[in-house]
């Protein structure tokens, strides 16, 4: 059977130079017709989506083999990239402590170990260390361990956590004694990873997952050491458009339930002092209202979008009667600043706003008499444009030090403590680059600004080594995502200095489908305006070969997921602009996955890429859908990634859009795909085993650029 599934290698190698002549694996068709809307598709590929199927493996191997024989000059050079990336991490390294019901706590990270170590010291920061959870330990004989939600109990003699040892992002629910350091019995199979404590310390809320979609569906209470089976739902999400999700208030006196699909949301509340009395009703969804509650005294502060509030606004209204009848504005909607993120202390709260692409930390007293930014005192540059500033992890409500990120291109990450009564900052800790070499001034950074093809202006942020020149022979590689509002802010990257350090300029396209510039930066790259963020990349991409930044012949791009949509796309579009293209877990075959309800994801994002059951988005889908549009033009050289466990991106996406490329690809251009066999969407666990697959992603570039 191996011989009728593909070709076999044949490897022609000319021993004391670099080219090979290396035929690829080729697929074999299995026509599938796959008919809606009186329209046909043929899915030459279709057969490849089953893991269980050994011909699929198979085949999945050699390509694997065929990506290895190829790469293979680069070997020592990934060895080498990977060391060096290595390096400049610190190793024996540790977390800045935060403070939260008498306890102090720190992740700590030993040499030589991959895995995080959770400790926590009572009270004074001089105390002796309590080890949470050793994860080198709990690792020990997996090829893939993830622990995720670690939670501890109101009287900090338990904890909580899940574990996922398939990278299929479905965890087991596990309870560790921190007294007696033994396990509890409990073990609550199949669910997502983080468990709510209810004020008793003995029972917990948790999160169901549909055994085929893996939408989180249910919400679960179970009390501590009793069977799962014996768990009773709360709370079932019936809507299979949304997914449902259990968290703590950070006052940890309401236990919060919330459903929400990409435009619409819901939320539930119930005293923690009060575990089986039932959740209460905030404000029940609507179609196209979004919002998300905060407690704070007798009070729910929620961010929505409430009367066409775009970029949200922040409202209150009494826990007695929280609908939106009630709902009373304290930040009004301002056209031009996003409400992005808010926080709450006993004395002040705390608003991320995003104005023009730039997150600014405002800080808003309760007796009104303070209102300002900050950031300015610190030394780090707030009026720069390639910074990224966020608020961190604050616990604690009872304190006047507010706790906020840094970090930009050329800076590395830092995390600052911010008192708001003396207005003084307090640098805790930033990112070590070791190695000896890092010098913040040897680096560079920028932002441009494109114009799309609707002459909308698209920024571009760029980072170089101050030695690089710009100009036609410059090898650049652009990245961009542009998907679910999310925003790639410019933050610096220890990793991307082997990049740097080599004459390679990094650029970040801030593309529509983000929500850099705003909530309508996003409503304007998703539906039915999805192209608007395959256009602007490709524009970003033109503006820097127009002026002179590089030329075609060294020009690449980057994507992962619906990153990785984004370069078929582009890939389609204009791959004459491209030397080469890297594609991490592609999101590709639109249509087919947007059909499938059985799988992961689908029915929950119908209102970020439309349903196409519907012949409006169909047809639109089937306009840009990589997997469809394949074509007979030489693309560029192109590195694709996938796990075999990807739960969000199935690896049959991926194999089958380079089964189609090869069939129409015209030219000599190299087509690659890696599957790594043991892992899922997010890559290798691990601290230091992710750096190994950057190594190739890189020495794959340097191939191109001809860079040792």
């Amino acid at each position: 059977m191996r011989n009728l599934l593909i070709l076999s290698l044949s490897l022609t190698i000319f021993y004391g130079c670099s080219n090979m002549n290396i035929a690829p694996p080729i697929a074999v068709k299995k026509e599938k017709k796959l008919v809606i809307h009186d329209d046909a598709r043929v899915d030459n590929y279709y057969w490849l989506n089953d893991r269980e199927n050994p011909e699929v493996i198979s085949y999945l191997e050699e390509e694997n083999k065929y990506t290895d024989a190829l790469l293979k000059s680069t070997k020592s050079l990934q060895e080498r990239l990977f060391n060096e990336m290595k390096s400049r991490i610190k190793e024996d390294d540790n977390s800045v402590p935060y403070f939260y019901n008498d306890y102090w706590y720190t992740t700590k990270y030993e040499k030589g170990k991959d895995y995080p170590v959770y400790t926590r010291k009572y009270k004074d920061l001089n105390a002796e260390d309590e080890i949470i959870l050793d994860v080198n330990s709990l690792a020990k004989g997996y090829k893939y361990f993830r622990v995720s939600g670690i939670s501890i109990s109101p009287d900090n003699k338990k904890v909580a956590y899940g574990v996922d040892t398939l990278s299929r992002r479905i965890y087991t629910i596990k309870v560790k004694n921190l007294v007696t350091n033994e396990m509890y019995s409990d073990n609550i199979d199949g669910v997502e990873s983080y468990a709510t404590w209810a004020a008793d310390s003995e029972t917990i809320f948790y999160t169901g997952k549909d055994i085929q979609t893996l939408r989180s569906d249910k919400i679960y209470r179970h009390k501590l050491d009793n069977d799962q089976k014996d768990d009773v739902l709360v709370f079932e999400e019936k809507d299979e458009t949304f997914s449902t999700y259990v968290y703590p208030s950070k006052s940890r006196e309401y236990i919060m339930i919330g459903s929400g699909s990409t435009m619409s949301s819901e939320f539930s509340y119930l005293s923690s002092n009060s575990p089986l009395d039932s959740f209460k009703l905030i404000q029940e969804r609507e179609r196209g209202l979004e919002y998300r509650p905060y407690h704070f005294d007798d009070m729910f502060y929620i961010s929505t979008n409430i009367d066409k509030s775009t970029n949200f606004k922040l409202v209150k209204t009494p826990i007695s009667s929280p609908s939106k009848s009630n709902w009373e504005d304290v930040i009004p909607h301002r056209d031009d600043v996003l409400l992005e993120e808010v926080d709450f202390f006993r004395n002040f709260m705390v608003i991320g706003e995003r104005n023009n692409g730039l997150l600014k930390i405002r800080i808003k007293s309760w007796d009104g008499t303070e209102d300002y930014y900050i950031g300015f005192k610190s030394g780090f540059d707030f009026e720069k444009e390639t910074y990224n500033a966020s608020i961190d992890l604050n616990p604690d409500y009872d304190t006047n030090v507010l706790r906020y990120n840094y970090t930009s291109l050329t800076t590395p990450y830092s995390v600052i403590d911010y008192n708001v009564e003396t207005q003084e900052e307090e640098i805790k800790k930033q990112q070590e680059v070791l190695g000896g070499k890092f010098d913040s001034k040897n680096y560079t950074s920028e932002r441009l600004f494109a114009t799309a093809h609707d002459g909308i202006k698209i920024p571009i942020s760029i980072v170089r080594h101050v030695n690089t020149e710009l100009n036609q022979d410059t090898p650049i590689l652009q990245y961009g995502y542009g998907s679910y509002g999310i925003t790639i802010d410019p933050s610096f990257s220890s990793v991307r200095l082997s990049l740097l350090d080599r004459g390679f300029v990094f650029a970040i396209a801030h593309i529509r489908g983000s929500q850099y510039l705003g909530r309508p930066w996003y409503e304007n790259g998703r539906m039915l305006s999805k192209k608007n963020t395959f256009r602007d990349f490709v524009s970003c991409s033109k503006f820097l070969i127009e002026n002179n930044y590089t030329s075609k012949d060294h020009l690449y791009a980057e994507g992962g997921s619906a990153g990785g949509l984004l370069m078929g796309a582009i890939m389609n579009m204009a791959p004459e602009i491209y030397n080469g293209v890297i594609s991490a877990v592609p999101f590709v075959d639109v249509i087919t996955t947007m059909l499938d309800e059985t799988i992961p994801l689908t029915s929950s994002e119908y209102d970020e890429w439309g349903n196409p059951n519907d012949k409006e988005y169909y047809d639109y889908m089937k306009s840009y859908s990589p997997y469809d549009n394949v074509r007979k033009v030489e693309y560029p050289n192109t590195l694709v990634t996938t796990g075999l466990h990807d739960s969000q991106v199935q690896y049959w996406e991926p194999a089958k859009w380079v089964a189609k490329l090869r069939t129409y690809h015209q030219g000599d251009n190299m087509i690659m795909l890696h599957t790594n066999m043991n892992t899922g969407h997010s890559g290798a666990s691990g601290r230091f085993e992710p750096l190994k697959e950057i190594a190739m992603e890189y020495a794959f570039l340097f191939m191109l650029e001809d860079i040792k």
